[in-house]
Protein backbone atom coordinates (compact mmCIF):
# COMPACT_ATOMS: atom_id res chain seq x y z
CA UNK A 1 0.00 0.00 0.00
CA UNK A 2 1.21 3.56 -0.65
CA UNK A 3 2.38 5.70 2.20
CA UNK A 4 -0.10 8.28 3.47
CA UNK A 5 0.34 11.64 1.71
CA UNK A 6 2.80 10.34 -0.88
CA UNK A 7 2.10 9.15 -4.45
CA UNK A 8 2.51 5.52 -5.42
CA UNK A 9 5.97 4.59 -6.59
CA UNK A 10 6.55 3.74 -10.24
CA UNK A 11 7.47 0.17 -10.95
CA UNK A 12 9.68 1.03 -13.94
CA UNK A 13 13.34 1.86 -13.66
CA UNK A 14 14.35 5.04 -15.49
CA UNK A 15 17.31 5.12 -17.91
CA UNK A 16 20.56 6.83 -16.91
CA UNK A 17 21.44 10.54 -17.21
CA UNK A 18 23.08 10.10 -20.65
CA UNK A 19 19.80 8.86 -22.19
CA UNK A 20 18.09 11.21 -24.71
CA UNK A 21 14.31 11.17 -24.83
CA UNK A 22 12.71 11.52 -28.28
CA UNK A 23 14.32 11.18 -31.70
CA UNK A 24 17.71 12.74 -32.37
CA UNK A 25 17.93 14.48 -35.76
CA UNK A 26 21.52 14.60 -36.98
CA UNK A 27 20.86 16.93 -39.95
CA UNK A 28 18.58 19.53 -38.41
CA UNK A 29 19.34 19.55 -34.74
CA UNK A 30 21.30 22.77 -34.35
CA UNK A 31 19.38 24.13 -31.41
CA UNK A 32 17.74 27.53 -31.11
CA UNK A 33 20.20 29.46 -33.35
CA UNK A 34 19.53 27.21 -36.30
CA UNK A 35 15.77 27.25 -35.67
CA UNK A 36 15.70 31.06 -35.62
CA UNK A 37 18.22 31.61 -38.41
CA UNK A 38 16.97 29.10 -41.02
CA UNK A 39 13.23 29.14 -41.41
CA UNK A 40 11.70 26.55 -43.68
CA UNK A 41 9.57 28.77 -45.88
CA UNK A 42 7.23 27.69 -48.63
CA UNK A 43 7.33 29.57 -51.91
CA UNK A 44 3.92 30.75 -53.05
CA UNK A 45 2.97 29.31 -56.39
CA UNK A 46 0.86 31.47 -58.67
CA UNK A 47 -2.70 30.22 -58.49
CA UNK A 48 -4.51 30.34 -61.81
CA UNK A 49 -8.22 30.35 -61.20
CA UNK A 50 -10.28 28.23 -63.54
CA UNK A 51 -13.41 30.15 -64.42
CA UNK A 52 -16.73 28.25 -64.55
CA UNK A 53 -18.30 27.30 -67.86
CA UNK A 54 -20.61 29.84 -69.48
CA UNK A 55 -23.62 27.68 -70.36
CA UNK A 56 -25.65 30.64 -71.61
CA UNK A 57 -23.05 31.52 -74.25
CA UNK A 58 -22.55 27.85 -75.16
CA UNK A 59 -26.31 27.34 -75.55
CA UNK A 60 -26.56 30.45 -77.72
CA UNK A 61 -23.68 29.20 -79.89
CA UNK A 62 -25.25 25.74 -80.18
CA UNK A 63 -28.53 27.22 -81.38
CA UNK A 64 -26.64 29.38 -83.90
CA UNK A 65 -24.92 26.22 -85.21
CA UNK A 66 -28.30 24.52 -85.64
CA UNK A 67 -28.27 22.02 -82.76
CA UNK A 68 -31.75 20.73 -81.94
CA UNK A 69 -31.38 17.46 -79.99
CA UNK A 70 -29.87 16.86 -76.58
CA UNK A 71 -27.11 14.70 -78.12
CA UNK A 72 -26.07 17.53 -80.46
CA UNK A 73 -26.03 19.99 -77.54
CA UNK A 74 -23.86 17.58 -75.51
CA UNK A 75 -21.40 17.18 -78.39
CA UNK A 76 -21.28 20.96 -78.87
CA UNK A 77 -20.62 21.50 -75.13
CA UNK A 78 -17.89 18.87 -75.26
CA UNK A 79 -15.97 20.43 -78.16
CA UNK A 80 -16.74 24.13 -77.62
CA UNK A 81 -15.71 24.84 -74.03
CA UNK A 82 -16.57 28.51 -73.37
CA UNK A 83 -15.63 29.90 -69.94
CA UNK A 84 -17.00 32.92 -68.08
CA UNK A 85 -15.03 36.11 -68.42
CA UNK A 86 -13.10 37.40 -65.38
CA UNK A 87 -14.74 40.76 -64.73
CA UNK A 88 -12.70 41.52 -61.59
CA UNK A 89 -15.81 41.26 -59.46
CA UNK A 90 -15.02 41.69 -55.78
CA UNK A 91 -15.80 38.25 -54.45
CA UNK A 92 -13.71 35.75 -52.58
CA UNK A 93 -10.91 34.64 -54.89
CA UNK A 94 -11.26 37.41 -57.46
CA UNK A 95 -8.71 40.10 -58.26
CA UNK A 96 -8.92 43.42 -56.45
CA UNK A 97 -8.52 46.53 -58.61
CA UNK A 98 -5.34 48.50 -57.88
CA UNK A 99 -5.79 51.49 -55.61
CA UNK A 100 -8.94 50.14 -53.94
CA UNK A 101 -9.07 50.27 -50.16
CA UNK A 102 -11.57 48.75 -47.76
CA UNK A 103 -13.01 50.10 -44.54
CA UNK A 104 -14.06 53.52 -43.39
CA UNK A 105 -12.12 56.59 -44.50
CA UNK A 106 -10.18 58.34 -41.73
CA UNK A 107 -11.67 61.34 -40.01
CA UNK A 108 -10.29 64.71 -41.06
CA UNK A 109 -7.78 65.99 -38.56
CA UNK A 110 -8.99 68.52 -36.00
CA UNK A 111 -7.26 71.90 -36.37
CA UNK A 112 -5.35 72.32 -33.10
CA UNK A 113 -5.40 76.13 -33.46
CA UNK A 114 -9.22 76.14 -33.21
CA UNK A 115 -9.06 73.86 -30.17
CA UNK A 116 -6.60 76.15 -28.39
CA UNK A 117 -8.71 79.26 -29.07
CA UNK A 118 -11.94 77.58 -27.86
CA UNK A 119 -13.52 78.05 -31.30
CA UNK A 120 -15.75 74.99 -30.90
CA UNK A 121 -17.04 76.29 -27.56
CA UNK A 122 -17.98 79.59 -29.18
CA UNK A 123 -19.80 77.84 -32.02
CA UNK A 124 -21.71 75.74 -29.52
CA UNK A 125 -22.64 78.79 -27.48
CA UNK A 126 -23.95 80.56 -30.61
CA UNK A 127 -26.08 77.53 -31.45
CA UNK A 128 -27.49 77.50 -27.90
CA UNK A 129 -28.31 81.21 -28.08
CA UNK A 130 -30.07 80.77 -31.43
CA UNK A 131 -32.00 77.80 -30.03
CA UNK A 132 -33.19 79.76 -26.98
CA UNK A 133 -34.33 82.66 -29.21
CA UNK A 134 -36.35 80.25 -31.36
CA UNK A 135 -37.86 78.61 -28.27
CA UNK A 136 -38.79 82.04 -26.89
CA UNK A 137 -40.55 83.02 -30.16
CA UNK A 138 -42.44 79.70 -30.23
CA UNK A 139 -43.49 80.16 -26.59
CA UNK A 140 -44.81 83.65 -27.38
CA UNK A 141 -46.85 82.29 -30.26
CA UNK A 142 -48.34 79.62 -28.02
CA UNK A 143 -49.32 82.29 -25.44
CA UNK A 144 -51.47 84.19 -27.97
CA UNK A 145 -55.18 83.40 -28.19
CA UNK A 146 -56.02 81.52 -31.30
CA UNK A 147 -58.75 82.94 -33.42
CA UNK A 148 -61.92 80.86 -33.58
CA UNK A 149 -65.19 81.39 -35.41
CA UNK A 150 -66.71 83.59 -32.73
CA UNK A 151 -63.81 86.04 -32.60
CA UNK A 152 -63.65 86.11 -36.40
CA UNK A 153 -67.40 86.94 -36.62
CA UNK A 154 -66.99 89.71 -34.02
CA UNK A 155 -64.23 91.31 -36.04
CA UNK A 156 -65.91 90.75 -39.41
CA UNK A 157 -69.69 90.69 -38.95
CA UNK A 158 -71.84 89.13 -41.64
CA UNK A 159 -73.69 91.55 -43.90
CA UNK A 160 -77.26 92.17 -42.74
CA UNK A 161 -79.96 90.76 -44.99
CA UNK A 162 -82.31 93.38 -46.32
CA UNK A 163 -85.93 92.59 -45.66
CA UNK A 164 -88.05 92.54 -48.76
CA UNK A 165 -91.58 93.85 -48.38
CA UNK A 166 -93.06 91.97 -51.28
CA UNK A 167 -94.77 88.69 -50.46
CA UNK A 168 -96.63 86.39 -52.73
CA UNK A 169 -100.43 86.63 -52.50
CA UNK A 170 -100.90 83.11 -51.16
CA UNK A 171 -98.69 83.79 -48.04
CA UNK A 172 -100.60 86.92 -46.97
CA UNK A 173 -103.05 85.05 -44.73
CA UNK A 174 -100.33 83.00 -43.05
Amino acid sequence: QPEVGKPMRNCYSLPGPDFTYGMYMHKRDGGVPEAIGHWESVKARPHKRVMPRDFVAMGRGAVDEGCTTAREFTLYYKFMDIRCKDKNILRYGYKIPPGMTFGRPPRPSTPIFDVMQHRYKELWMEEQRARTVVQHVVKKKIGEVRENRTTFLRMHPLPVKEESFWHPQRFVKV
